[in-house]
């Protein structure tokens, strides 16, 4: 008589067990999903970053900041994902300066509504942008 390991039907089961096993650590687990404020700190530090992109990547001539975050999820998995709603508005700042810079009147007035999603490592300082849409006023 074969001991317990030479049956195939129990190694089978283990091989079932440990497919199962596998699979399921491929799969997110939501630790949890809040809203949170612009002030928390790992919010501000991803709304610098998603201004700065936007800048960067804007062929605007003149830079936009953040007039108010409408909505902000954070979702807590392995990482950070940070879902926000925001509204930006035109500067009077040029690309190349950013400091100091009052909103735009008049004809230049320009504002726009964005949402960004965000996968985040922030003890490692890395940041994503994984969707963006942004829509004028």
């Amino acid at each position: 008589m074969a001991g317990a390991w030479g049956s195939p039907w129990f190694l089978l089961a283990i091989l079932v067990a440990l497919m199962a096993l596998s699979n399921e650590a491929g799969k997110k687990t939501f630790i949890r999903v809040d809203e949170v404020p612009a002030t928390d700190a790992y919010a501000a530090d991803t709304l610098a970053f998603v201004t700065t992109e936007y800048n960067k990547k804007s062929e605007d001539k003149y830079n936009f900041r953040i007039v108010r975050a409408l909505k902000i999820k954070k979702q807590i998995t392995d990482h950070m994902e940070f879902h926000m709603d925001i509204e930006m508005r035109r500067t009077t700042c040029p690309k190349l300066e950013a400091t100091n810079c009052a909103f735009q009147e008049g004809e230049l007035y320009k504002q726009t509504k964005c949402f960004f999603s965000v996968f985040v490592i922030p003890w490692f300082e890395k940041y994503k942008i994984l969707k963006k849409n942004c829509t004028d006023d």
